[in-house]
């Protein structure tokens, strides 16, 4: 029987938005399906994986029967993306088979009973719940993701601490190396909360987050967090554990310091990286009165040097770093200028923007 006739964009478009989080092989098989129910002439699309729920709706009425039906999440969203664009879409149901028509393309999909489909049972009323433009929020996870760990044994470093406290909102992330921290103010006044979204949770919302001023509602719910946008609603349980406390780390009495243009900083250390050791990947930086040197050396005695001018007039100093970390935050960091502010060869190099205590990145020195 037929239940829905649609435009492949007007399907396509949702489900991508929730398949991102769908597993190809699980032990669960029905969590590599999306859920797809059509309420009068909204059809919406729910995909999880038990720690991540994400639903979302066609942005356009759609004619057809009330339906709900689970099939392959990977395989429908291919199967739509392989489609000529504008092509019209017909969906037909029958004795546990999703067939798929366009043109002359048929495609025959098993399903699974909607009703054996696992959700999220959310928690009641929020703890904390303020809003954001989803281009504020959009920013401030671009100046702190980067910085997250990656499976690391520290499970509770594998994502980024949300903290709420009176008119702010603040997002920190570090994998031990070295820490980024955004923060910004929200019109509510929020009670002192505290969680850890998960790694997946944070890119995932990242990829849906839109350039623009619509609001995303963000509630924290205990172990849960729900962020709500236009049609999409994502839930996300939290990491169990305790983020280090982030101040102790913060430099505070680094006295060289000086400002640099992002761009040229960037440029300099893409240029000297090419002939950095590919296994440890290390920078030494060489500040004299007026003018810092770059370089980059490699097991083949191969050697890239770079100048910059800079207001400095203080003593000298040779500090290393991992270059991919110094590139990582001036390539994520919006701000024409940065100001840089070193103590000696042992101590984390502190990077701000100035005249604005709304980001912070601190980076370990390692020896070189």
């Amino acid at each position: 029987m037929l239940i829905l006739q649609a435009e492949r964009d007007a399907l396509l478009k949702p489900l991508l938005a929730v398949t991102g989080i769908v597993e190809r092989r699980h032990t669960l098989p029905i969590l590599s399906n999306v859920l797809i129910e059509k309420k009068g002439a909204e059809v919406g699309f729910l995909a999880t994986d038990l720690e991540i729920q994400i639903t979302t709706a066609s942005s356009d009425a759609l004619p057809g029967e009330d339906f709900r039906l689970t099939t392959s999440a990977k395989k429908l969203q291919d199967i739509l993306r392989a489609i000529p664009d504008k092509a019209t879409v017909t969906l037909e149901q029958q004795d546990g088979r999703l067939t798929l028509k366009a043109g002359k393309s048929r495609f025959n999909l098993q399903t699974l009973p909607a009703e054996d489909f696992p959700m999220l049972p959310v928690n009641g009323s929020p703890e904390a719940a303020f809003k954001l433009s989803q281009r504020e929020l959009r920013r401030l996870i671009s100046q702190v993701q980067y910085a997250m760990a990656v499976q690391d044994i520290r499970y509770y470093l594998n994502g980024l601490l949300m903290q709420t406290e009176g008119n702010q909102v603040r997002l920190i992330s570090t994998d031990g190396h070295r820490l980024a921290f955004s923060s910004a103010e929200v019109e509510e006044s929020l009670p002192k909360s505290e969680v850890i979204l998960p790694r997946k949770t944070v890119l995932e919302l990242y990829k849906l987050l839109a350039d623009s001023d619509d609001p995303i509602a963000i509630e924290v719910l205990g172990n849960q967090v729900r962020f709500s946008f236009g049609t999409t609603v994502i839930i996300s349980k939290v990491v169990d554990g305790k983020f280090p406390d982030y101040n102790r780390v913060i430099p505070l009495d680094n006295d060289k310091i000086f400002l640099i243009e992002r761009v040229t900083f960037l440029h300099a250390l893409q240029r000297a990286a090419i002939l950095a050791n590919e296994k440890f990947r290390g920078v030494r930086l060489v500040l004299k009165p007026g003018a810092m040197s770059i370089l980059c050396t490699n097991s083949e005695q191969e050697e890239a040097e770079e100048e910059l001018e800079i207001g400095f007039t203080g003593g000298t100093l040779e500090i290393g770093f991992n270059i991919n970390y110094l590139l990582d935050v001036l390539t994520n960091l919006p701000a024409d200028t940065l100001q840089l502010a070193f103590g000696d060869a042992n101590r984390s190099a502190l990077f701000t923007i100035p005249d604005n205590s709304d980001f912070k990145y601190i980076v370990m020195p390692m020896r070189i």
